[in-house]
């Protein structure tokens, strides 16, 4: 039960003077309430003997209102003390997430949806937190808070009365051992549904439009109340082993109760205790219910904290399958990029994606990859990004292995602008500034201009500002590719990989895309894959793909010549693009 203190010892050792402080002050705040009882027991004994004057209750009097302000100061100060501790560690964890999320690969992110990641960063880093802060309370109020009542009673009152009422004690501690171990069972299961919800309510969020489209708005709501009903069930699971708790605790506290006022009456005609002993006894008793409720309320809080540490632990412990070299090697410019035999198949699958592909290229160059759907395009790419593990064969920039090189250095050689186009909940001057933090107004004028989108944001209510929405939504496919591309030459990279990234647009505001392309881009490299031949015609280099393999490699009017695929999809889309013409 008490292992989650354990995994979290890494927290508390940092922050071990915060937890000590809260930790005595909470103490002291305690010590200070076992005070009023005696007080109050007092008075009787000297109501029924008569010898209470008004000094002695003006003293009294004071001493319980300044006690009340003492103790008003000090439980502020373990309250946001303690509680402030535990907002850290809810911070700190979720930053670690944050930072891990950015270190994986796609394997880890086709492993673990996203609605589950997010219900890990939200739900189980709450449980976790409320174990640093609520949970240090409950096992100091159900320890040393309770030592110290059972003490008093003990040495201030009776012995023999204590022990009597205490006889509970040792079945409540079986039971709530039984409630706990089904507790942390019910809640890991609740856990995983919720992010399982999580994923379904994101995944029709963003499919809204399909989903309208299909007209599948019912078949979408039975999914979601079938998904809800689950959770619901899960829960209530939960809830009922909580709501077992509280009268369990009761039937206990009543039990005491019974026995310390029989007991005690009987102590009290016997003359071996005062009546206001016996009231401060019952006092004590009264003061007793919150620590063992606190017993209760540890073993819930602790198994739950549990449970959602382990579920945040398995994200944490999960190893980037792609890493930077401990001693990475240096590269200033990428003047010559190799391509040595490589070959290449998905973790998840069987199937060899990229085949002996060997290629050289010369700094200043653009390549034109062309080829079916599936061919091995894309992947190409993401080894160069050094996506995947398992790759054979080398990729080399400048003589250097790719796997040498620091991946953030890596990367920042490069500009992608993939297939599928991300833009994020922001506007369109900060979805461009991904490119360059520090970018101007006048830069990104200036690339949106070589994007072929400056018309389009006239038209815009306002202009550089306005929002986007999620995923881009308010814009068009079009417009989000060119925006993507803005994003992209902003960051004037060495390298620029454009996949199928101008898909959406026509072939008229393609060709003045490719053309300011040709003048921004000289002497740096560019890749280019597409469907369309009239975005790779004027490439240095172009190879058509075919199941991971070159089956063709030239200039265009040198594939023309060969009379291979690449003639056959050109002259079939120049026939095309005539009919449409005419």
């Amino acid at each position: 039960m008490f292992q989650v203190f354990k995994k979290l010892d890494w927290f508390f050792k940092h922050y071990w003077k915060r937890y000590l402080f809260a930790i005595i002050a909470l103490i002291c705040a305690s010590t200070l309430a076992l005070i009023p009882p005696k007080f109050v027991g007092f008075v009787i004994d000297q109501i029924q003997f008569e010898t209470l004057t008004t000094r002695i209750l003006v003293m009294l009097i004071s001493a319980y209102v300044v006690l009340a302000l003492m103790h008003y100061i000090i439980s502020f100060l373990w309250d946001y003390t303690l509680f402030g501790g535990a907002v850290i560690l809810e911070r700190w964890i979720r930053s670690k997430l944050m930072g891990h999320y950015l270190k994986m690969t796609p394997t880890f992110f086709g492993k673990f949806k996203t609605g589950d990641l997010m219900a890990r960063s939200t739900n189980d880093l709450k449980a976790i937190a409320l174990t640093a802060g609520f949970g240090v309370l409950t096992l100091v109020d159900s320890s040393i808070f309770m030592l110290m009542i059972i003490a008093v009673m003990g040495f201030t009152i009776s012995w023999k009365l204590t022990l009597a009422a205490l006889i509970p004690l040792p079945i409540m501690a079986i039971v709530m051992n039984k409630y706990g171990a089904a507790i942390h069972a019910r809640f890991t299961k609740a856990q995983a549904a919720f992010g399982d919800l999580n994923n379904e309510v994101l995944e029709s969020i963003r499919g809204v439009r399909v989903i309208r489209a299909f007209v599948q708005e019912k078949q979408d709501e039975q999914r979601f109340a079938q998904m809800t009903e689950d959770v619901y069930e899960k829960n209530m699971a939960v809830a009922k082993i909580d709501a077992l708790f509280e009268p369990t605790m009761k039937i206990l506290v009543g039990m005491s109760y019974t026995i310390g006022l029989g007991y005690g009456a009987m102590l009290v005609f016997n003359n071996i205790i005062t009546l206001g002993e016996l009231v401060s006894f019952n006092v004590y008793l009264g003061m007793l219910i919150w620590p063992m409720f606190a017993v209760g309320e540890l073993i819930n809080i602790l198994q739950r904290g549990n449970a959602s540490l382990d579920r945040v632990h398995e994200i944490l412990d999960y190893q980037p399958d792609v890493k930077s070299p401990k001693q990475p090697k240096q590269l200033k410019t990428v003047d010559q990029i190799d391509f040595n035999r490589i070959s290449f198949k998905y973790p998840t699958s069987s199937m060899i994606r990229m085949e002996d592909f060997s290629l050289q290229v010369k700094k200043g160059e653009t390549i034109g990859i062309v080829g079916k759907t599936g061919a091995g395009k894309t992947t190409l790419f993401k080894l160069m990004l050094r996506q995947y593990p398992g790759m054979d064969g080398s990729i080399s920039f400048g003589n250097v292995n790719i796997n040498n090189l620091d991946l953030q250095k890596l990367r920042e050689f490069i500009g992608y602008v993939p297939q599928d186009q991300i833009l994020f909940s922001k506007t369109i001057r900060e979805n461009i500034q991904f490119g360059k933090a520090d970018a101007t107004d006048e830069e990104i004028y200036r690339v949106m201009e070589l994007a072929h989108f400056l018309d389009d944001m006239k038209q815009l209510p306002k202009g550089l500002d306005t929002q986007v929405g999620e995923s881009g939504v308010t814009l068009s496919g079009g417009q989000k590719q060119r925006v993507a591309l803005a994003r992209a030459f902003i960051k004037k990279p060495e390298i620029l990989i454009l996949d199928d990234s101008m898909s959406a647009v026509d072939g008229k505001t393609e060709s003045k895309i490719l053309e300011h392309l040709r003048k921004e881009r000289k002497n740096k490299t560019t890749f280019i894959a597409a469907h369309r031949m009239s975005a790779v015609m004027h490439a240095d280099q172009i190879i058509v793909l075919a199941d991971g393999k070159i089956v063709e490699h030239g200039t265009h009017d040198s594939l023309v010549q060969q009379g291979g695929w690449y003639k056959e999809q050109y002259e079939l889309q120049q026939l095309q693009h005539e009919e449409g013409i005419s």
